[in-house]
């Protein structure tokens, strides 16, 4: 499956939301980028990324998108447009820090994880969880064309196979590989707090089990 050429709709334009766009941009995906400040803010970075890039409010970002990435605080949630996103292969970047977050008794416990919490918020979207265990500055520099000996692969998990193969292609069109860690409930082994969180990311010589076996699932 081939998502090149497709628009990119991205929900929160923060280190990470602002690198998957440029990088969307230069695997020749249109992207239409929204922020909860409103499009005028976001000038500036449309003007960097260049003509196949647009500002947008959040309900145009998912409207637009054959694929849309959230990238945005846990407590703005409820603030995603649903509706809009119907149907849609959704990537969640989402952390729980309950220093910024405040607790959340279900994360606290691990009952739920983070993107089950976006999944709950849009039923009718297919959640992807991916980009969430990666640093921005790392993200924007490790891209490299496939074949390359020194390419990273990145986690991601899911409920849905045809999401799934739609997140691997887009993330193998913007110079990644894929590790499928399997459900969405399976998240949690690269969240915030656990041992796949921030480690040097898989290469095509790592056991891809590593990552996934450390430390509590």
């Amino acid at each position: 499956m081939s998502t090149q050429g497709n628009t990119v709709g991205i929900i929160g334009a923060g280190l990470i939301g602002a690198t998957v766009a440029r990088l969307a941009v230069q695997g020749g995906h249109e992207v239409v980028i929204s922020n909860s400040r409103g499009p005028r803010t976001l000038l500036p970075l449309v003007a960097a990324l260049g003509p196949n890039a647009r500002a947008a409010t959040a309900d145009e970002a998912a409207e637009a998108g054959d694929i849309v990435v959230v990238s945005v605080p846990l407590g703005a949630l409820a603030d995603i447009p649903a509706a809009a996103l119907a149907g849609k292969t959704v990537i969640d970047t989402s952390n729980y820090y309950w220093q910024r977050d405040g607790h959340i008794a279900a994360l606290d416990n691990r009952e739920i994880t983070t993107s089950q919490l976006l999944q709950d918020r849009v039923p009718d979207a297919h959640v992807v969880k991916a980009f969430n265990n990666i640093n921005f500055a790392h993200l924007g520099r490790l891209a490299r064309p496939a074949g390359s000996p020194d390419r990273t692969s990145l986690v991601i998990a899911g409920d849905d196979a045809d999401a799934k193969a739609q997140v691997t292609a887009f993330l193998d069109s913007i110079g990644y590989g894929t590790l499928d860690a399997g459900p969405l409930s399976e998240g949690r082994r690269f969240d915030n707090g656990q041992p796949a969180y921030g480690r040097p990311y898989l290469t095509p010589d790592a056991d891809p089990t590593d990552i996934l076996t450390m430390g509590p699932g």
